[in-house]
């Protein structure tokens, strides 16, 4: 689906602008009008981290004008595996400043404004408003759905991209042509049922893969050229090589862009989809013990059963003294239940909690009434007991 241009093209090129952006001005497509609609352009990206870290460098060195970055995170070491905006130095930093460095660093003749701050309800309709278009790089739905609705709501097109382990995928929503995420995925997924990248784990070059794909959309986009992915969603799968795209039609039912919407205003995003179900919610209420409990607990040498509800491979990175490995899928299968002691307290534990929460429901419903989690699972372990063991 060709496009009329985003944003009305720059008065003109600075001779310095004329030498670094030939490449671009030699391409007709692209030209010295498309070059100077870059320039002119104004571009949020929301997240500094996987997505956001390659898909700012390239807008940078592509010459958009201006360049938004909302972040409120800090870099920490594990980030450095994909997010290559941040370096070895910038660990303990804020995201979005140590991402402001780079892009100058890049190109200082793009303008950077920082948002550091969670984008929520409450500030994306301002934030969003002073941006011809959103690059999308978060990795949680709550913040997805955010997105997509504040863009319907503001007539504005975004570039999404999803990445997890070995796979990607890309579009380009905007509902004035087309589909918005919505129509895609009407209804966020389960509680716990798709684990995040932090959970999974993301191959680091991946994030160039599809956070480039990102770039390329978010240019033809503003400056009017080739056929963006309006209407389709690009799935790659890096461990065979493929590229498959699949047609998304608007849905005339849709909740934010349909015919008759429903959704007429923000909602409470992490309400909507839920970050753990009802039922782990309410087995964690007054089921949840911390890390410097559970370890007064080992020292006095209580009748417990601790149980990492993890992956093999996140056991292999870190554990829990005593802890016996039962992953999570072998609780909600129900082929762990049998095995448990009847003469212990169970003491389940994951990652930070969520999944421990989700499988203490499957113990509370099962009988298991004293069983409990520990909040933070064993990253709050390593952060109060053992420090000198690894996190990721």
């Amino acid at each position: 689906m060709s496009l009329p241009p985003l944003v009305e093209p720059a008065s003109e090129l600075t001779v310095d602008e004329v030498r670094r952006y030939s490449r671009h001005l030699i391409i007709p497509d692209v030209g010295m009008d498309g070059q100077k609609r870059l320039k002119n352009a104004k571009v949020l990206c929301v997240g500094a981290g996987g997505l956001g870290s390659p898909a700012l460098m390239y807008l940078a060195a592509a010459g958009v004008g201006t360049l938004g970055i909302v972040e409120f995170d800090e870099v920490d070491e594990s980030n450095l595996q994909r997010q290559i905006i941040h370096s070895q130095a910038d660990i303990g930093r804020s995201k979005a400043a140590s991402a402001k460095d780079s892009v100058l660093g890049i190109n200082p003749y793009v303008n950077v404004i920082l948002h550091e701050e969670r984008l929520e309800a409450e500030n994306v309709m301002d934030i969003f408003s002073q941006y011809d278009l959103i690059v999308d790089g978060t990795d949680n739905f709550a913040t997805r759905y955010l997105v997509n609705d504040a863009c319907v709501l503001l007539n504005k097109p975004y570039v999404w991209g999803s990445i997890y382990r070995f796979d990607g995928q890309a579009s380009v929503f905007w509902s004035e042509h087309g589909p918005c995420y919505r129509c895609l995925y009407p209804e966020p997924p389960p509680p716990g049922m798709v684990p995040s990248c932090a959970e999974g784990g993301v191959l680091g070059v991946l994030c160039a893969s599809i956070g480039s794909i990102q770039v390329n959309e978010a240019i033809k986009v503003l400056a009017g050229i080739g056929d963006p992915l309006v209407g389709r969603l690009m799935i790659y799968d890096a461990l065979e090589m493929t590229y498959r795209q699949v047609k998304v039609r608007k849905d005339p039912d849709c909740a934010v862009c349909g015919e008759n919407p429903t959704v007429t205003e923000l909602i409470d995003y992490e309400a909507f989809c839920g970050v753990v179900s009802e039922e782990a919610q309410e087995a964690a209420m007054g089921a949840t013990i911390t890390p410097k409990q559970l370890k007064e607990w080992i020292d006095a040498d209580e009748q417990i059963e601790i149980i990492d509800v993890r992956e093999p491979n996140e056991y292999e990175i870190v554990s829990i003294p005593g802890a016996k490995l039962i992953p999570k899928n072998e609780f909600l299968m129900g082929n762990a239940l049998q095995d448990l002691p009847q003469d212990k307290k169970i003491v389940l534990h994951c990652k930070t909690g969520v999944r421990s929460a989700e499988v203490l429901a499957v113990l509370k419903s099962a009988g298991f009434a004293d069983a409990v989690h520990v909040g933070g699972g064993v990253i709050g372990w390593v952060h109060q007991i053992e420090p000198e063991k690894p996190v990721y």
